[in-house]
C-alpha cells in the first residue's frame, strides 16, 4: 500500500512501518505507528510509509462491516415509546359511543325521563366526553418544545426522544471530537537552561515544515503563533523516518526530532525523566529534540479538552446525571481527560462493538442512558443508547444514527435539553390531568342535568384551547 491510501480490509502488516490514522475506528486523534505483525483495520488510512498487508478477514467480516451490522441491530431492538393516550384513545371512543346509545334509552326506563330528555342528554354526553382536550395535551406541547430546541441549535428527530431525555440517568461521551477538539496541539515546550527559546522554535518549525509526520502541522502552527522570526539558513539532508521521527541539517548541524529511542536510545530515557513522566501522566505525547552534541528540549502535544466540555459535565452533575467517557485511546490519556473534565467513570481502549456493549451494561446498572458522539465508530453506541446525541460537525453516519443533533456543538445544551424535556413532561401531565377532570366533571354534571349543550360545548372547546395554550408556553425558554 502507498502512503495516503485507505486500507481496504482488515489484515496484518507483513512488511513496512507507517503511521496509521485509526480515527474512523477507534476515535483516537493522534495516528499510531504500526509495523510487521500489527493488525490494521478496513477504512483506516495509511499516512506515510509503504506497507505490505496480508488480508486476514473477508470483506463482510471486517470491523467496519460489524459497525454497520451493530447499528442496524441496535436500531431494530429499540422499541417505540408507548404513548398512553394513543393506547387508550380507540377503546375510550368505543366506550363513549356505546354509552351514548345506552344513554338514549336507559334513563327513560330507569329514571322515568322522557325520550326527548334522554336523547338530549345523550347528545350532550357525546360532546362533553369527546377526548379532544386529552388528545391535544401532548402534540402541541411536544411541537412547541421541539421548536424551542431548534431555536437553540438542537434538532430532535421525534417527540419520543425529547420525552426520553427526562428519564436519563447517565450520559456517555466519546472523547475525540466530543470532549476534546479532535486535533493535537502543542501544550508545553520545555528547554534546557542554555537554549534560546525563539531560536529553538524557528529551527524546529523549519524542520517540521518539510515533514509529513502527523504531528508536524501542530508544531508548525504553534511556531507561527509564538514567533514571527523565520529561518534564514540552509536546510539539507532532510529525512522522514516512518514511526520514529525526522532529521535534517540546518547550516550543516544535524538535528533530530522524534521519540526517545530514535533521538538517542538510553540517553533519551534519562533526559528530563521527571518532566516526561508528568507530561505522560497528563495524557500528552512527547517529542524529543537534539542536535549533534546534546539534547535541547522536549515538545508535548495533546488533543486538548473543549472549554464547554467541563461546563457540560458540571451542568449534568447538578441535574443528578452521571457522566461516563468511552474512548478508543489508551489508559493514561483517558485518565487525564476524565480528570480534567470531571467525568465520573471512563472506559479506555473501546472499539465500536465494545462501546455498544458498555452502553447496554450502563442501561442494565443505571437505567436509561444517552450517548454523545461524532464519529463512525460511535454509531453503534448512538443506536444502542436510549437517546443518541450527535455533534453537528460529526460524521454523516453519526448524525443519521443519532436521535438528537447539537448543530452548534455546544455541549452544555445537553443539560438544557434535559431540563426542556422535564418541563415538557410536566406540562403534558398538567394538560392530561386538567383534561380528565374537565371531562369527568362535565359527564357528572350531565347526568345530574346541570349542564346544557351550549355550556357543554363552551367548556369542552375551552378546555381544548387551554391545554393547547399551556403547551405553547414551551416556546419560551
Amino acid at each position: 500500500m502507498k502512503p495516503g491510501e485507505r486500507i481496504p480490509t482488515d489484515g496484518k502488516i507483513i512488511e513496512g512501518v507507517s503511521a496509521i490514522d485509526e480515527a474512523a475506528i477507534t476515535g483516537e486523534s493522534i495516528p499510531v505507528t504500526r509495523g510487521p505483525g500489527d493488525e490494521v483495520y478496513a477504512s483506516t488510512v495509511n499516512l506515510r510509509g509503504s506497507l505490505k498487508i496480508e488480508m486476514t478477514k473477508a470483506s463482510d467480516e471486517t470491523l467496519f462491516s460489524k459497525i454497520i451490522a451493530l447499528v442496524q441491530n441496535a436500531q431494530s431492538e429499540k422499541s417505540p415509546s408507548q404513548q398512553t393516550i394513543e393506547k387508550y384513545e380507540g377503546p375510550y371512543v368505543s366506550v363513549v359511543l356505546i354509552s351514548v346509545v345506552f344513554m338514549m334509552f336507559l334513563p327513560s326506563l330507569l329514571f322515568q325521563w322522557t325520550f326527548e330528555e334522554s336523547f338530549y342528554r345523550a347528545m350532550v354526553l357525546l360532546v362533553v366526553a369527546s377526548p379532544c382536550a386529552l388528545v391535544a395535551s401532548v402534540t402541541p406541547a411536544t411541537l412547541a418544545a421541539i421548536a424551542n430546541g431548534a431555536k437553540s441549535g438542537i434538532l430532535f428527530k421525534g417527540g419520543v426522544h425529547l420525552e426520553n431525555l427526562s428519564k436519563i440517568k447517565a450520559v456517555a461521551f466519546d472523547k475525540t471530537g466530543t470532549l476534546t477538539k479532535g486535533k493535537p496541539e502543542v501544550t508545553d515546550v520545555v528547554l534546557c537552561s542554555h537554549v534560546d527559546r525563539e531560536d529553538f522554535l524557528v529551527k524546529i518549525g523549519e524542520i517540521e515544515r518539510y515533514s509529513t509526520h502527523p504531528l508536524a502541522g501542530a508544531v508548525v502552527s504553534y511556531v507561527k503563533k509564538e514567533t514571527e522570526k523565520t529561518f534564514e539558513g540552509i536546510i539539507s539532508e532532510m529525512e522522514d523516518i516512518a514511526g520514529f521521527g525526522v532529521k535534517a541539517k540546518l547550516d550543516g548541524i544535524l538535528y533530530k526530532m522524534g521519540n526517545k529511542a530514535f533521538v538517542d536510545g538510553e540517553q533519551g530515557k534519562a533526559f528530563m525523566l521527571d518532566t516526561v513522566d508528568n507530561l505522560a501522566h497528563e495524557g500528552k505525547t512527547v517529542i524529543y529534540v537534539r542536535d549533534e552534541k546534546e539534547f535541547l528540549g522536549i515538545i508535548a502535544l495533546k488533543d486538548v479538552v473543549r472549554e464547554d466540555a467541563i461546563l457540560a459535565v458540571e451542568a449534568l452533575h447538578k441535574l443528578g446525571i452521571k457522566s461516563v467517557m468511552l474512548t478508543g485511546d489508551h489508559e493514561k490519556t483517558a485518565e487525564a481527560i476524565a480528570r480534567e473534565t470531571g467525568i465520573d467513570v471512563y472506559v479506555a481502549g473501546c472499539l465500536p462493538e465494545k462501546k455498544a456493549d458498555e452502553i447496554k451494561h450502563l442501561e442494565e446498572t443505571l437505567g436509561k442512558v444517552a450517548m454523545v458522539g461524532d464519529g463512525i465508530n460511535d454509531a453503534p453506541a448512538l443506536a444502542t443508547a436510549t437517546v443518541g446525541i450527535s455533534m453537528g460537525e460529526g460524521s454523516d453516519v453519526a448524525m443519521e444514527t443519532a436521535d438528537v443533533v447539537l448543530m452548534k456543538n455546544y455541549l452544555p445544551r445537553i443539560a438544557d435539553t434535559v431540563r426542556l424535556s422535564k418541563r415538557m413532561n410536566r406540562i403534558v401531565k398538567q394538560n392530561m390531568l386538567f383534561s380528565v377532570l374537565v371531562i369527568l366533571t362535565l359527564i357528572a354534571s350531565n347526568f345530574l342535568q346541570k349542564v346544557n349543550l351550549p355550556i357543554g360545548v363552551v367548556f369542552h372547546e375551552g378546555s381544548t384551547l387551554l391545554v393547547i395554550l399551556n403547551g405553547l408556553r414551551l416556546l419560551k425558554n
